[in-house]
């Protein structure tokens, strides 16, 4: 009889147990996600409001900024880039944030993603990429990226007008 007693105290348990586990590890998960689609958000609704200017753009070592002076970005909610020189052309690019999901990255689960469709000797094609946020405000987010072909570091940084 008390082993009865015994057995079904350590049924009920295990199941307690288990049940346990098994919610809280959901509703970290759940938090985890809501937390990244929070920042997503917050990341989107920054580059949304206004233009932006690349003050820093280093690719493996070598300072590139001057290639985009004169420019000015705009990140359209529907995920089109705009980017105006002074003198009046422009070039039409895409721009996304999402959840890189990977491990690969070293300062965020979060991708700055820009394409833009040229060919592989203009510069803005240095920009297409899925870049790591390094860092963000209202006034200015930071990028870097590890090249794939050499190991080199690319950062890039924006700050808005």
């Amino acid at each position: 009889m008390k082993s009865e007693i015994f057995k079904s105290l350590g049924v009920i348990l295990s199941f307690t147990l288990l049940f346990t586990t098994c919610s809280h590890s959901d509703d970290d998960g759940s938090q985890n996600n809501n937390n990244t689609n929070n920042q997503i958000q917050q990341i989107e609704n920054q580059v949304e409001a206004g233009t932006w200017r690349i003050t820093s753009f280093v690719d493996s070592g070598q300072d590139e900024t001057n290639d985009f002076t004169g420019y000015g970005f705009l990140f359209n909610s529907n995920g089109e880039l705009i980017a105006t020189h002074s003198s009046g052309s422009s070039l039409t690019g895409a721009w996304s944030v999402s959840d890189s999901n990977s491990n690969d990255d070293s300062s965020s689960d979060i991708d700055f993603n820009i394409f833009f469709n040229v060919s592989d000797s203009n510069n803005f094609e240095d920009l297409n990429d899925d870049w790591d946020i390094v860092s963000h405000s209202d006034n200015m987010i930071k990028l870097r990226d590890v090249s794939g072909g050499n190991g080199g570091i690319d950062t890039l940084t924006f700050e808005k007008n």
